[in-house]
């Protein structure tokens, strides 16, 4: 079985964590893949506090195992979000969209994992100086928030900028992207998109039927001119936005199309008007299954490959 110091760090079985997923990632598929052997993360997104503490409560009455909590900077809830995963003193913390800086001492004075997204060595060097426990280096291959580089050019400069433990993200999706990763120098792996298919998870049943239908080149970058790149499914709205974006219009207009759209995609599955967030391996997504079955099997689908590695050396 597959090890790495970041199972003996947070205390799981397989080096696998599930993305953070606004609107998506819930107490009940974070528990899943938590009970999984994985670590389980529930989205705070834009939500405010209430919202997150419960999720975290149902978390906690479905499984016993640890698990995160993943943290948008750029949330208008996002002081009184951080006071309640202390309170709550959760496992983990994972952070996105902006630096977390101002709550790093909070968390990690209440005994919290702080685990940072980072798309950049310049931010992976900062990270580690104030203190963060490891680090997810994602590239712009993952759905939502997006970066510039990409995961096999990213995780190999973090690895080499700091002596933190590193997980993969973008672009992962079974046990081939697991053990490349780990060949990069990652000890973990992030996955989101994979797990839009799990049992568990509740998005719209449209949502997952186009997941699963994916085509290689089904997505597209969006948000770019405002500084925020994210990348979705191509849908009527993703197409809509790009051409707003490059047509002129003002920024605080642009800003305003995209309020309530990845809610409208998960809750109501709405095609016109919906923003179906997903990385560039939706394709690679083939069918529904359990949460724990999934992690199962990219750590089952890794092990021979990386036990074969040295039949490619003479």
């Amino acid at each position: 079985m597959i090890q790495s110091k970041i199972c003996d760090m947070l205390g799981i079985k397989y080096p696998v964590f599930q993305g953070g997923m606004a609107w998506i990632a819930d107490g009940k598929l974070a528990a899943a893949v938590s009970n999984g052997g994985g670590l389980g993360i529930i989205a705070a997104g834009n939500a405010p506090g209430g919202y997150v503490r419960e999720q975290i409560k149902i978390a906690k009455a479905l499984t016993e195992c640890p698990f995160g909590v993943n943290i948008m900077l750029m949330s208008p809830y996002v002081d009184e979000v951080a006071q309640i995963v202390a309170e709550e003193k959760v496992a983990v913390v994972t952070t996105g969209a902006g630096n977390p800086t101002k709550h790093m001492s909070l968390w990690r004075e209440a005994g919290i994992k702080v685990i940072p997204v980072v798309a950049s060595v310049a931010m992976a060097k900062l990270m580690t100086k104030l203190g963060a426990s490891a680090l997810i280096a994602e590239g712009g291959e993952s759905g939502g928030h997006v970066g510039e580089l990409t995961t096999m050019v990213l995780v190999p400069q973090i690895c080499d900028a700091t002596d933190l433990p590193v997980i993969a993200a973008g672009g992962i999706a079974d046990g081939r992207g697991v053990a490349a990763s780990f060949m990069l120098g990652a000890c973990a792996v992030q996955m989101g998109t994979r797990f839009l298919s799990a049992e568990e998870c509740t998005i719209h049943p449209a949502y997952k039927e186009k997941i699963l239908k994916a085509t290689d080149l089904c997505t597209m970058v969006t948000g770019k001119r405002l500084g925020h790149p994210v990348r979705s499914l191509r849908t009527p709205f993703a197409r809509d936005y790009s051409k707003a974006e490059y047509g002129g219009m003002p920024d605080d207009e642009l800003e305003a199309l995209a309020v309530g759209a990845l809610r409208l995609a998960v809750q109501e599955g709405d095609n016109e008007k919906g923003c179906f967030l997903a990385g560039q391996i939706a394709a690679m997504v083939k069918r529904v299954q359990p949460a724990a079955e999934i992690v199962k099997e990219v750590m089952d689908e890794a092990e021979p490959i990386l036990k074969g590695a040295p039949a490619w050396v003479r």
